[in-house]
């Protein structure tokens, strides 16, 4: 389903990826991991369009992401990735349903529909009770919730994770590691997850370790 190959990135003279090749299935929870400096972030900004690599080529669910042009990229970012960062990114003047919906809208939605979707992913996060309270009134385990349901909206073939339990104690640590592999039963999604928490990587399906630039 993803399939990167040669993939290298240099800010000036450093080089940050220094030719990582990779294959992650359907439907699969795969853990990057790797001590700092390793290129884990960089790699997943790469995976995840958000920045793009020197030189090598990766396909998404059989699309070439290099043969895309910016608003061709940017459509199919909207409407094929989620993403959830060690931070949960919310909006603050916003309430959690209209957190969630907005990648929906900008995908030119109707907002009446993605409303009731927010509901049903909420619903199965179990944040039923939380639809109308906003970011200051949740707590940070609620928060990274809302923000995993953002990046389901718009029912993505992936979803990338930036250290998603990195800001949270132990109890909505291990909380969210069970939802990762209950959302992938139940909407099917690839998850690729950018991690140091080694009990979340032992639980994935599959570990990539990283380490100067290269999958080792």
């Amino acid at each position: 389903m993803i399939s990167a190959t040669g993939i290298k990135k240099q800010f000036g003279e450093l080089e940050v990826l220094k030719g990582v090749d990779l294959n992650i299935a359907q439907g699969e929870v795969v853990s990057i991991v790797g001590p700092s400096g390793a290129g884990k972030t960089t790699l997943l900004q790469i995976l995840g369009t958000l920045d793009k690599p020197n030189s090598g080529s990766i396909t998404i669910n059989n699309t070439e992401i290099q043969n895309l042009k910016e608003k061709e990229l940017a459509r199919f970012r909207n409407e094929n990735i989620g993403f959830v960062f060690q931070f949960h990114q919310l909006l603050p003047e916003f309430n959690a349903i209209e957190n969630i919906i907005l990648p929906a809208l900008i995908a030119g939605k109707n907002k009446s529909k993605s409303e009731i979707r927010a509901k049903e992913i909420l619903s199965f996060l179990k944040l039923k009770d939380r639809e109308h309270h906003k970011p200051a009134e949740l707590s940070g385990g609620e928060k990274q919730r809302v923000a995993i349901a953002r990046a389901l909206i718009n029912d993505p073939v992936v979803v990338f994770a930036d250290e998603p339990t990195g800001s949270l104690d132990s109890k909505n640590q291990e909380e969210l590691h069970k939802l990762f592999f209950s959302l992938r039963d139940e909407f099917k999604q690839t998850f690729v997850i950018v991690t140091h928490d080694l009990h979340l990587a032992h639980l994935s399906d599959r570990e990539i370790r990283m380490k100067d630039g290269i999958v080792m």
